[in-house]
C-alpha cells in the first residue's frame, strides 16, 4: 500500500509539473504571437504611411492628399503623421467612415470625400475650424450634424446625391461665411429653415427632391443670384419670390407649374429661368425673331417666354374682369362700348 501511494505521489507531481510548463510554454507562444501581431501592425502602418506619403503633393501652396480608384474602405491611424495637410481629395475610394479623429486636422481648408460610400458625419468635424469647402456628395449619408455649424469658416457645402438627407439642423444658420450649398437629389420636402437664415447665402441647388412649394419667407435669401429647383413638385410660386432682386438664375424645370406670377416680371436681375416641362394653362408662342442671331438666343421657356407669359396672363385676367364686369349690368354690347356710363337694367 505504501508504494502504491508513493507511485501516486510521485504521477501526481509529475502530471503537475508539467501542467505548469505546458502552460508556461503556451503563455510564452501567445506572447510571442501578439509580438509578432504588433511587429505587423506595425510593418503595416509603415507600409501605409509610405503609401500615403506618395499620395500627398503641394499644389498651390497646399499640402494636398489625393487618392483616385484606389481602395481604402477606412484610413489608419498613421495618417496622424501627416497632421500638416491642408487638402483631402479622396474619391471613388470605397470610404465607409470618416475617421473620428478628423477633427485634429486643424489646418484643414478642403475635406473632399465625393464619391465614396460613407454613411454618417462624425461630430468631430466640427472641431475644423479653418475649413472652408465640405464636399461630401454621392454618399449614403443620411443626417446632417449640428456641429458642422462650428465650422465657422465653411464657405462650401455639397451633399448632393446622397438619396436620404430630409433637413439640414438650424444651427447651420451660424454659418455666417456659407455661400454655396448643393443639395440636389435628396428626400427634402421643404426647403430648410436654416438656408432662409443665411444672408450670405448665394448659390443654392434642391434639384431633385420633394419639394411642393417655395416658403413665403423665400426672399429672406437676399442675397441669393443662383436658385436651382428642377425635378421637384412645386405647384406654385409665392408673391413674395418677386422681392429677390439679385436673383439672376431661376430653374424650375420638371415641375407642377400651372402659371407664371405677374410679380416675375419685376425681377430686373433675371438673366436665365427655365420653365420647361411644366402644366402651364397658357399656350404662348414667341414673336419672331429680327435676324438669326436673336433666334439663337431666344429661350422657348426661358426669360422672353416668361415675359410674354405674363403679358398674355395679364390680358387674360383683364378680359375675365371685364367679362365679369359687363355681363350682369349692360343691356347690350353698345351701351358697354359707348363712353357714358353702362346703363343698368332695372329686371
Amino acid at each position: 500500500m505504501a508504494e502504491t501511494a508513493v507511485c501516486l505521489g510521485t504521477f501526481t507531481a509529475v502530471k503537475t509539473l508539467w501542467e505548469v510548463r505546458i502552460h508556461k510554454i503556451n503563455e510564452e507562444l501567445q506572447k510571442e504571437k501578439e509580438f509578432r501581431q504588433r511587429l505587423l501592425l506595425v510593418w503595416e502602418e509603415r507600409a501605409a504611411l509610405a503609401k500615403l506619403k506618395e499620395k500627398v503633393i503641394n499644389e498651390g501652396g497646399r499640402a494636398i492628399l489625393r487618392i483616385e480608384e484606389e481602395e481604402w474602405k477606412t484610413l489608419p491611424s498613421c495618417l496622424l503623421k501627416l497632421i500638416h495637410l491642408q487638402e483631402w481629395q479622396l474619391h471613388r475610394t470605397s470610404l465607409q467612415k470618416i475617421p473620428q479623429f478628423i477633427g485634429r486636422f486643424h489646418s484643414l481648408v478642403v475635406l473632399d470625400l465625393s464619391r465614396n460610400s460613407i454613411e454618417s458625419v462624425p461630430k468631430e468635424i466640427g472641431q475644423l475650424t479653418s475649413l472652408q469647402e465640405l464636399l461630401l456628395s454621392y454618399n449614403r449619408i443620411k443626417s446632417v450634424p449640428k456641429e458642422i455649424s462650428n465650422c465657422i469658416s465653411l464657405e462650401r457645402l455639397e451633399l448632393a446625391v446622397n438619396r436620404s438627407i430630409c433637413d439640414l439642423p438650424p444651427q447651420l444658420s451660424d454659418l455666417k461665411k456659407l455661400s454655396h450649398i448643393d443639395l440636389c437629389m435628396n428626400q427634402f420636402t421643404a426647403i430648410p429653415s436654416a438656408l432662409l437664415n443665411m444672408p450670405n447665402l448665394e448659390w443654392l441647388d434642391m434639384g431633385g427632391n420633394k419639394l411642393q412649394e417655395l416658403p413665403d419667407a423665400i426672399d429672406r435669401m437676399e442675397n441669393l443670384h443662383t436658385l436651382w429647383l428642377q425635378r421637384n413638385e412645386i405647384n406654385s410660386l409665392p408673391e413674395t419670390i418677386g422681392n429677390m432682386k439679385n436673383l439672376s438664375t431661376l430653374v424650375l424645370s420638371n415641375n407642377k407649374l400651372k402659371n407664371i406670377p405677374v410679380c416675375m416680371k419685376d425681377m430686373t436681375n433675371l438673366r436665365f429661368v427655365n420653365f420647361r416641362d411644366n402644366p402651364l394653362e397658357l399656350e404662348v408662342t414667341l414673336p419672331p425673331c429680327e435676324n438669326t442671331d436673336e433666334e439663337e438666343q431666344q429661350e422657348m421657356f426661358g426669360i422672353d417666354f416668361m415675359h410674354v407669359y405674363i403679358q398674355e396672363s395679364l390680358k387674360k385676367t383683364g378680359m375675365a374682369f371685364l367679362s365679369i364686369l359687363i355681363s350682369p349690368q349692360c343691356r347690350n354690347v353698345e351701351s358697354c362700348t359707348s363712353d357714358s356710363p353702362p346703363v343698368m337694367n332695372p329686371n
